[in-house]
């Protein structure tokens, strides 16, 4: 029997509770229960005027609200706003009733750029919401996995200007500088004279002028491609196709997938070049081990960590040599004579040790120029091959000794089930494939609160998990009680 009753059902009066509406099973009910969010007035504490000014907007509804878009993946801060007007469960996660004006899109913005500028409110959210997975004792921080993503920044790769590439100092250039310099000592050669800085009178522009033409750059000088909406963003390059400006989103995870630390950086860096923000939050934590991709394997990065006493996991990493020459592997080293043996059974002899610290060892020329092997071995004019080797070599090939040893290559595969799912989960589900936001402070805020999502929402269904088994052990027992107990205690299901 057909009826047309919607439009009476559309004008029907009724009496509900709003905690009727939101199922029990909900993600947002869930994640609610879960952590305590009064953290939030602490930490917000002294923004807020308690006695001056008109009633301001509650802290943890406004911080609540961008939540629910990176949880849900919502394109953006106005979709959100319109997502809750009419959403029930988002209006009862707020706090707010069926007629309670929905805050306008642009007040967390506002109070982003006034308020929590220039704080760390957001890392502290991230560090507070990691805690209380601690505490619960379900994070494992002996292996840690490190890796980085790429974020497209808001930014259109056709508005763009050179401007003066700046050469930025390494993390590790003074310890770098007294290795050269004592190895130098070793080998009888004076100390290299410091740079001359020339900075002053090339003074670049740094993107924070728009005014910068081509014309204003020196010639022969680096140049690097700028974005005139972000200056703050890199040039990312991958591949033949994959040209934008981007953001480069470190972050480590332990073996379970919990998130421990993150940085943002401008995507023209590399991942050895920024590797030590993100380093140095995560030495409390005392790992065993660190498991990395082929881009922070580098002398730096393996010494830093045998320093510190943390094994460095690193992958095989495929010789960069041209076709037809021979690999690198291929000259033994001699480390009782110091020098290299070419393939010919030719002794390559120290030369000198560079600024980028590496040992140069060259062979003689008159010797080779007869070498059956020289089209195989170098293409100098001089017939003189030239081999490096730096001065932090041995902590490298430390490393991969580990990478061979026993256990390890299945620990290495384990980065696709965590550190890559992270990134693979929040691309697809929680809205990190690209950014709306414009400057690297507002970029580490939406990457820190999504990372704090990714754990809370981990938290929340483990917590749901726990809750579950807890209902159907006590099920259990009071059914156990009432059956006699032949029917199951077997030799079967005996927990003795």
């Amino acid at each position: 029997m057909m009826t047309k009753n919607a439009d009476k059902k559309r004008e029907q009066i009724q009496m509900f509770c709003m905690d009727d509406m939101v199922p029990k099973d909900h993600m947002l009910r869930l994640i609610d229960r879960a952590i305590d969010w009064n953290f939030i007035y602490d930490l917000v504490e002294d923004k807020y005027c308690l006695n001056n000014g008109r009633p301001s907007m509650d802290p943890v509804m406004l911080i609540k609200i961008p939540f629910v878009q990176y949880l849900y993946g919502i394109k953006s801060m106005r979709q959100t706003i319109k997502e809750i007007e009419v959403n029930v469960a988002y209006r009862w996660f707020l706090g707010l009733d069926m007629l309670d004006p929905v805050p306008h899109f642009s007040t967390f913005g506002k109070n982003y750029t006034r308020r929590f500028k220039d704080t760390d409110l957001f890392e502290q959210i991230f560090s507070h919401i990691l805690e209380e997975c601690m505490k619960f004792h379900l994070v494992d921080t002996s292996t840690i996995f490190v890796d980085a993503t790429h974020v497209k920044a808001c930014a259109n790769s056709k508005k763009m200007r050179k401007r003066v590439a700046v050469q930025e100092t390494l993390w590790y250039e003074e310890s770098l500088k007294k290795e050269i310099d004592e190895d130098r000592k070793v080998h009888n050669k004076k100390p290299l004279k410091d740079k001359d800085d020339d900075s002053d009178k090339n003074s670049p522009t740094n993107g924070s002028s728009k005014s910068g033409s081509k014309d204003e750059i020196p010639e022969g000088v680096k140049t690097q491609k700028c974005s005139i909406t972000d200056p703050e963003s890199g040039w990312f390059r991958k591949g033949e196709h994959k040209h934008v400006f981007a953001y480069s989103v470190e972050a480590a995870c332990d073996k379970f997938g919990w998130i421990l630390g993150y940085s943002v950086h401008p995507g023209n860096l590399h991942d050895s070049r920024t590797f030590k923000t993100l380093y140095d939050k995560l030495l409390p934590y005392q790992p065993e081990m660190i498991v990395a991709d082929a881009g922070y394997k580098t002398p730096a990065i393996a010494h830093q960590l045998l320093t510190d006493g943390i094994k460095p996991l690193f992958p095989y990493k495929r010789p960069m040599t041209k076709d037809g020459f021979f690999k690198k592997y291929e000259y033994a080293y001699d480390e009782l004579y110091d020098c290299y043996i070419c393939p010919n059974d030719q002794i390559l002899k120290y030369s000198t040790t560079n600024r980028d610290g590496y040992r140069e060892y060259k062979s003689c020329g008159y010797i080779c120029s007869a070498c059956q092997y020289l089209n195989q071995c170098t293409a100098s004019k001089d017939h003189v091959k030239l081999v490096t080797r730096h001065v932090w070599e041995d902590d490298l090939e430390t490393s991969e000794d580990i990478r061979y040893t026993r256990g390890n290559k299945m620990i290495y595969q384990h980065r696709k089930e965590t550190i890559e799912r992270l990134f693979g989960t929040a691309k697809e589900q929680h809205g990190f494939r690209y950014t709306q936001y414009i400057g690297k402070a507002r970029m580490e805020m939406k990457v820190g609160l999504t990372f704090a999502c990714m754990n809370l929402k981990k938290l929340a269904k483990m917590q749901a998990l726990k809750g579950l088994k807890d209902r159907l052990f006590l099920l259990f027992e009071e059914i156990s009680d009432i059956l006699p107990r032949n029917l199951y205690q077997t030799e079967k299901w005996c927990w003795n």
